[in-house]
């Protein structure tokens, strides 16, 4: 899909260096929308200084050398120096044409680049909680739009499943048994399991007289032992905890539509055997130095209170590893086994500061190049009604599941009143991807790293910025051609661009693919978000003052069909991209 601005870009660097000369051609023409044209090059008030005339003298220079026969019906210069031009209606329909015929839309041509990418990273034998919400839909989003663009995406789930809690766990599991109700708990409500572990733990420690060896919490730290030397018994029953808690991520990672699968598990656990070669390498080349008995790292520029510097530790005063360590050891394999051209960390804005150590280690051990590039995707804080992080009544997190839970029966509630009409199955159907999507697009339509407040109400509104406004628009043009009979699939005739809603429709798809790869490049899912909506409104605008099936002729009828069908192949294009389902009917 080329855009129109795309398009533009050769004529107008041409005409540039006709006028400036060819020292000048590859500057940047600076295209931008305008409210009083398709678009305006705004090249003349940035160049007008270095080559010493007035900005107005320089856009008339540029439009007197802008070859665009064909290309554009008017071009003028107004203001301190802009250079106003609106499209030919036929070249617009010419670059429709050439979407209409291809069967992917919003693909830019890009250099296949390999990206992992790092979200969701829920911890083994506990809940996930609403702040695994957005770090898990937008890094989704991301995989999904980077690998539409033609990269090869690693997913890198970046599960807690190591460290010193699995002695607890292990032994709370041999107690209760591997296969009693208890255990089965792990997959549907880890949180239980791990409180009664926890219990146990704590009141062990209390108990009088303490240390004998069939304490409970004496059994678990010597458990810890036993993992941490790789006994074959403990490792056995750390794998069954894992794998009963793999089934609550599926459930998880199932009801809210995202892509992540086993496969794609690269927990704690994978670096285990690593973490000292880690250590001893940063040692060896000076990089990590002892202090108060733990290994630890000092960089320039890293400094706390009173100016003392801030240590990266690598290795506990105890001998043992924090996450430091394996973000090391993460990093480095990323770039030296899976040979990612660029890694993204979707993750809490909170650990922004120890990303950039870890990061800043890395470089200086040559494990993370110049040419690899490193990003944090800040994640912010999803709030409640009194704008403080969304928690139970209780002040406990809330639970994940019951969100999506209670999203779906908000939904349910909307759709039984508005499509009494239905079945219950397909009610049930268009309820999870309404509840659903409309939680999804509502984290996706903010920038990530801002906050928001989880308003459930106004999330599943038909109306407004919605997922489910964005639902219905499709929905509507689906209906549409059920009236006719037609596969919107099948609808590719040539376009026409008469009214003005016709046109401004034709802009505004033909700005799509430049949409996704701004989104590929920064890393920012709300401007696609923001993007569908505005093409929802000039949808709607178009439907209302231009006639589809009752159009004049039925040439204009099969161009606005062709229009309309256009509209949903990119609505439902972006919606995946943002991971959100687009029902049949509504």
């Amino acid at each position: 899909m080329v855009s129109p601005l795309v398009a533009l870009t050769p004529t107008v660097s041409a005409a540039i260096a006709a006028a400036l000369g060819e020292e000048y051609r590859d500057a940047d023409p600076v295209l931008r929308p305008s409210q009083f044209a398709d678009v305006q090059v705004n090249a003349a008030l940035a160049l007008a200084k270095k080559v010493g005339r007035a900005p107005r003298d320089v856009a008339a220079a540029i439009v007197e050398h802008l070859d665009v026969d064909g290309l554009a019906d008017s071009v003028e210069v107004s203001g301190p120096g802009f250079v106003n031009v609106r499209y030919s209606d036929d070249w617009l329909a010419g670059l429709l044409a050439d979407v209409v015929a291809d069967d992917r839309v919003g693909v830019p041509t890009e250099a296949r680049q390999t990206i992992p990418i790092d979200y969701s990273a829920p911890n083994v034998a506990k809940e996930m909680h609403v702040g695994h919400l957005r770090t898990t839909v937008v890094g989704d989003s991301l995989a999904r739009t980077l690998e539409h663009l033609g990269h090869r995406v690693v997913r890198q789930n970046h599960v807690g499943d190591w460290g010193t809690p699995f002695g607890m766990l292990i032994e709370h599991l041999l107690e209760v048994g591997e296969h009693s109700s208890e255990a089965e708990l792990l997959g549907t409500d880890p949180n239980a399991f791990y409180q009664a572990a926890r219990v146990k733990f704590d009141a062990a420690e209390k108990a009088e007289p303490a240390g004998s060896a069939g304490d409970f919490d004496t059994r678990a730290r010597g458990r810890v032992v036993k993992l941490q030397a790789g006994d074959p018994d403990t490792l056995r029953h750390w794998h069954e905890l894992l794998d009963l808690s793999k089934q609550y991520f599926n459930r998880v990672y199932r009801t809210l539509g995202v892509t992540l699968t086993d496969d794609d598990l690269a927990g704690e656990s994978m670096y285990n055997d690593v973490l000292a070669d880690i250590c001893d390498e940063l040692e060896a080349k000076g990089i990590a130095t002892m202090s108060d008995g733990a290994l630890c790292v000092f960089l320039d520029g890293y400094t706390g209170r009173e100016g003392k510097p801030v240590p990266l530790i690598i290795r506990k005063s105890d001998g043992g590893y924090g996450y430091a360590t394996t973000d090391l050891a993460t990093i480095r394999h990323r770039v030296q086994k899976l040979g990612a051209d660029r890694v993204l960390y979707v993750v809490g804005a909170t650990q922004a500061l120890h990303f950039r150590m870890v990061w800043d280690t890395a470089r200086k051990a040559g494990w993370l190049t110049d040419d690899v590039e490193v990003t944090h995707v800040q994640i912010g804080n999803v709030l409640g009604a009194d704008r403080k992080i969304l928690k139970t009544r209780s002040g406990k997190p809330l639970r994940l599941v019951a969100l999506l839970d209670d999203a779906v029966t908000t939904a349910r509630s909307v759709i039984d009143g508005t499509r009494p009409d239905l079945d219950d199955d397909t009610r049930a159907t268009i309820a999870r991807q309404i509840g659903i999507g409309a939680v999804k697009y509502a984290d996706l339509s903010v920038a990530h790293d801002s906050e928001y407040v989880f308003d459930l109400d106004r999330m599943v509104s038909l109306t407004g910025n919605t997922g489910p406004y964005l639902q219905y628009v499709v929905a509507r043009i689906r209906s549409i051609f059920r009236q006719v009979g037609l596969d919107p699939q099948a609808q590719r005739t040539a376009v026409t661009l008469g009214e003005p809603t016709e046109r401004a429709l034709a802009l505004k798809l033909l700005g799509f693919g430049d949409v996704v790869a701004e989104v590929g490049a920064t890393y920012e899912p709300h401007r696609l978000a923001g993007y569908l909506f505005e093409l929802a409104q000039s949808f709607s605008a178009f439907y209302e003052s231009c006639p589809v099936l009752k159009a004049e002729t039925d040439e204009l009828k099969q161009s606005r069909l062709t229009l309309s069908a256009l509209v949903l192949r990119v609505m439902v294009t972006g919606l995946d991209l943002l991971g959100v389902e687009a029902p049949e009917q509504m």
